[in-house]
């Protein structure tokens, strides 16, 4: 009964000074839903993240740390120490332990884009996100020498369209002096945004970063022995060496052994690297920048539920009246200091509410918008438990400081006077 008349009085305090307190209780809502969001984002970032890449077991390449190796294979960030013969490819390929390869070939660039040089392996295998598949937005994936496939962060960026003419650039700089003028491609197809560094790369077959070299040396062109699109037809090109490959394993079990045994390979040098744990480790060296936002963010809260503290004190002197006529007519001081427990905490609770609202709202309309423009998967999904207790921590930590006013006013209700009968 006491607590049902509590809540109702609490109830009918908040709705008198709802003009005041729904400022209050916007600033709240801002602030959890900043702090939510924050929270959000970093599990929705850490998990497309560390599924850059999915589906590969292994990826190899010339002897170097791993995360080196994760960065120029995955992200098209920085350079391989040394590239691996086509000779040691073919005998990885011819193991029978191993389910299928894909190899990757880097080295020149179209406008600030990485050129990736691989064959339809990659289409077929290559797996990001939560093992999702690539697909082609439009156009058909390359067959010919001299045939592209953009990703979908480049053709938006550059606005380029099936059946246009591209000519590629030697080396990895965004600017370069030095043009593939006499082996223009032809763009074939545009993938489906993927929110990885997928959709920043353009694609070629081994064969055409093979041919737009021919007639190259130590990156200089030599005139008249370079290849054209007619000199071309009908040669094979079989590349000398490729930069790495990504290796998938039927057999989960035989993993780490085969891991040991390309670490060991009597051949040449080669570092075979686990991506999940390349990834997890680079996630960690990264990780301590984002707990530093989300810790800002918690004081933005914490200064909120101050702010709401301050609101009440500021209030308690118009609300003399109402304690004396509340004590007048039986009600305890603890009943008193109870109220503005509750309506602290009906507050917190509102904010909430509302928050995970705008939240909703704001991830449905802005996931698609995020995809196109800065390649980043946000998808609308139920709440993880860490992300419950951060939410679950507002009204908590709003009742604590709610005890600041509450025992202010139980001392004052103590001091009217109306004696031991009231209290009984």
């Amino acid at each position: 009964m006491k607590t049902h008349l509590a809540l109702s009085l609490a109830l009918a305090s908040l709705w008198h000074r709802r003009k005041v307190l729904a400022l209050v209780c916007l600033t709240l809502t801002l602030s959890v839903s900043l702090l939510l969001g924050i929270q959000y984002l970093r599990t929705e970032v850490k998990q497309s993240f560390t599924t850059t890449i999915s589906g590969t077991d292994l990826i190899v390449g010339a002897r170097s740390g791993q995360l080196n190796l994760l960065l120029y294979t995955v992200f098209h960030i920085g350079d391989a120490t040394n590239n691996i013969r086509w000779s040691t490819y073919q005998a990885l390929k011819n193991d029978s332990r191993l389910d299928w390869l894909i190899p990757i070939s880097l080295g020149d660039s179209y406008r600030g884009y990485r050129v990736v040089a691989t064959d339809e392996n990659f289409l077929k295998h290559f797996r990001y996100g939560r093992d999702l598949p690539l697909a082609l937005a439009e156009g058909i994936w390359f067959t010919g020498v001299f045939d592209v496939v953009l990703g979908a962060g480049v053709a938006r960026d550059l606005g380029h369209q099936t059946g246009e003419k591209l000519v590629l650039s030697h080396g990895g700089g965004r600017t370069s002096f030095s043009n593939h003028e006499d082996t223009p491609f032809t763009v074939t197809g545009v993938l489906e945004p993927t929110g990885t560094p997928v959709d920043q790369a353009v694609y070629i077959g081994l064969a055409g970063m093979e041919a737009m070299h021919v007639g190259w040396e130590s990156g200089v062109a030599i005139p008249g022995r370079t290849m054209t699109l007619e000199k071309a037809e009908g040669r094979d090109f079989v590349p000398e060496a490729i930069t790495a490959a990504f290796v998938g394993i039927d057999r989960k079990i035989l993993t780490f052994r085969l891991q040991r045994e390309i670490n060991q390979f009597a051949g040449e040098p080669l570092s075979a690297i686990l991506p999940g744990v390349a990834l997890s480790e680079l996630w960690r060296l990264m990780g301590q920048f984002e707990r530093a936002l989300l810790g800002i963010t918690g004081f933005v809260v914490i200064t909120s539920l101050i702010g709401l503290i301050a609101v009440l004190l500021t209030l308690q002197a118009q609300r003399a009246h109402e304690i004396a006529v509340l004590r007048a007519t039986g009600a305890s001081p603890a009943l008193i200091a109870s109220l503005y427990i509750i309506e602290c905490v009906s507050l917190a609770l509102l904010a909430c509410l509302l928050a995970l609202m705008i939240g909703a709202a704001g991830i449905s309309l802005a996931s698609p918008w995020l995809l196109t423009s800065y390649g980043l998967q946000i998808t609308l999904r139920p709440l993880t438990a860490p992300e419950w207790g951060l939410l679950a921590s507002v009204p908590v930590a709003a009742a604590l400081v709610s005890l600041i006013p509450a025992l202010s006013t139980w001392r004052q209700s103590k001091t009217l006077g109306f004696g031991e009968a009231a209290d009984q």
